[in-house]
């Protein structure tokens, strides 16, 4: 607290006349707030979320007969990670997957768990660039040390795929190594019945399905894209 924040604390706080050991702990509250609120925000930017997006800012208009607050708001007081349970969104494109997640992620951020964002594209490159300079084990469990992980776009790697033929394979030793020891998060528009077909590899696909539905909270999304709304409102 440099000088000016002092004196401002001082003119606010001797109005109220309150005892000195009341002052004193507020005053000494002051660089502890400061404090804890830089280490939200340092987790915060180390998540790397794609966007600003948050519980708050979320346009709970949009679908109110499908999409509801409470699983959500649930889901932001962080107990399920506690629990070491896992979260799936399953759903088309343009519901607001992402969004709520990244504002559910925030709120854990705040309540002081260690929370990473990537795209399975994203991870898929992380790991296959690790793997060429033999360090995939550390990278792998580096993923692991986070309390959540959230992996988006799962099931549009399909160039991914096709560079890195063996990407299912790295996904899985990712989600393999967190199972039950800490709580993955994906995002998909792919149903889990058509996953095999989708992804391929039936053994592998089957055995990633068991780990991602393992403990999981699943919140399926229906209704209406807000790219058609946003059409319908330019017409």
């Amino acid at each position: 607290m440099n000088q000016e924040q002092l004196d401002s604390f001082l003119q606010h706080h001797t109005k109220a006349a309150l005892p000195v050991s009341e002052l004193l702990a507020k005053f000494l509250e002051q660089p502890a707030n400061a404090s804890q609120e830089s280490s939200i925000q340092a987790r915060i930017r180390r998540a790397g979320f794609p966007t600003e997006a948050t519980l708050e800012s979320y346009d709970w208009t949009r679908n109110p007969e499908t999409i509801h607050r409470e699983p959500f708001f649930e889901l932001a007081t962080g107990e399920f990670l506690r629990r070491k349970e896992n979260v799936a969104f399953v759903g088309n494109s343009g519901l607001g997957k992402t969004h709520l997640m990244q504002g559910i992620a925030r709120k854990c951020c705040a309540l002081g768990y260690r929370v990473r964002y990537e795209t399975s594209g994203s991870l898929i490159e992380v790991l296959n660039q690790a793997r060429a300079v033999k360090r995939l084990t550390p990278k792998v469990r580096q993923y692991c040390l986070y309390e959540l992980l959230i992996i988006d776009e799962f099931g549009f790697e399909k160039l991914e795929r096709k560079e890195v033929p063996d990407a299912l394979s790295l996904l899985y030793k990712v989600i393999d190594g967190r199972n039950r020891r800490s709580s993955t998060a994906i995002i998909t528009n792919v149903s889990f019945d058509d996953w095999t077909e989708y992804l391929g590899d039936p053994p592998l696909t089957m055995a990633l399905l068991d780990r991602v539905v393992d403990q999981t909270n699943l919140i399926p999304f229906a209704g209406e894209s807000i790219r058609k709304l946003m059409k319908k409102g330019d017409k």
